[in-house]
């Protein structure tokens, strides 16, 4: 396997410790505050997640919001 070909696996899981991807949809599991003065209710779909190595963990968009940063603790495998 040539260094080229070699990726870096980022491995996040969900509050119940379910192993998140690139492309799946999770579940806000409680009421959070977001910049900008919104709410995003428990139960919210983000759909399409992307994920980071950094503190949030997750990146996806709502049906009402787009470019969400949410740390994994606060989400649920759908």
């Amino acid at each position: 396997m040539d260094e080229d070909e070699i990726e870096d696996v980022i491995e996040v899981r969900d509050s119940n410790g379910n192993l998140l991807n690139n492309g799946d949809t999770v579940f806000i599991i409680k009421d959070l505050k977001v910049k900008g003065g919104g709410v995003l209710k428990r139960g919210t779909k983000i759909k399409n997640i992307r994920l980071t190595d950094g503190d949030e963990g997750v990146l996806g968009n709502s049906d009402t919001m787009k470019g969400l940063s949410i740390k994994a603790e606060y989400v649920k495998k759908g």
